[in-house]
């Protein structure tokens, strides 16, 4: 009987919180996407998120810290590259809101920018509870497919306006 091993996988190691996270300091730490060996990485978020936080955006929801961080892997590993540019960000009580263009260099498709805007509720310990991420995943993606393209914007046009 042809059995398959189970890969374990071992629980992320998560320090405090650098700082508060405000207006100032998710510009800064949002911005960066690389660790020293130049590969795709947002480890250095990753105290921010609280354990019990729930990820949501247009295709998932996630529940928990471990199965976010595991989803931020896969993201990072199928990419080459990986650019967060930070638009506006705003603050009230507990809520933070940003815009943001996210560009990810595939290894066997051209550099596809994807745009969108995130909501971050803050538990009361400061930590991010819930993320919840807008963004038009398939008009991003189809207006870079050279293919898809001009289907993609008859059908808009046709069917939208």
């Amino acid at each position: 009987m042809l059995t398959m091993k189970k890969k374990s996988i071992k629980p992320h190691v998560i320090g405090p919180i650098p700082e508060p996270l405000t207006v100032q300091s998710l510009r800064t730490y949002w911005s960066k996407t690389y660790n020293e060996r130049g590969k795709p990485d947002w480890a250095h978020i990753f105290p921010f998120y609280h354990p019990d936080m729930t990820f949501h955006d247009s295709i998932q929801i996630i529940q928990g810290r471990e199965p976010f961080l595991r989803m931020c892997e896969r993201l990072t590993k199928r990419s080459q590259k990986l650019v967060m540019d930070i638009g506006t960000v705003t603050q009230t009580e507990n809520k933070l809101l940003f815009t943001w263009t996210m560009t990810i260099v595939y290894k066997r498709a051209p550099s596809t920018p994807l745009y969108g805007a995130t909501q971050l509720t803050l538990h009361e310990d400061g930590r991010i509870l819930h993320q919840r991420d807008f963004y038009d995943l398939w008009g991003d993606i189809y207006n870079n497919v050279p293919v898809w393209r001009k289907f993609y914007r008859w059908f808009m046009k046709t069917f939208f306006g």
